[in-house]
């Protein structure tokens, strides 16, 4: 799968795992110099804290548009530290 914003490939990795119709992607898949720590985060009833990543590509900023659970609950450990995306990402194969 690959995660696509702005023309750009920001993840890619054979090895998401799919929740709620959102692909994790494994972190150390993302590539890093595209994301900016947020001091965004949300809380999910069973999956845990999120915290945030801004995108930036080609001088374009996506707000909040990837986010990670750094230390999921027991129900999604499986996800914990892996980055899933919204707003415009597209992620295809």
């Amino acid at each position: 799968m690959k995660a696509i914003w702005n023309g750009q490939v920001i993840a890619e990795s054979n090895d998401t795992i799919v929740i709620e119709n959102n692909h994790y992607f494994p972190a150390n898949t993302i590539k890093s110099e595209f994301f900016k720590a947020s001091n965004t985060h949300t809380v999910c009833p069973w999956k845990g804290t999120a915290s945030y990543y801004t995108l930036e590509v080609a001088g374009e900023q996506n707000k909040d548009a990837a986010w990670y659970y750094p230390k999921a609950s027991e129900l999604a450990r499986n996800i914990e530290g892996y980055v899933a995306f919204w707003k415009g990402v597209k992620v295809e194969k």
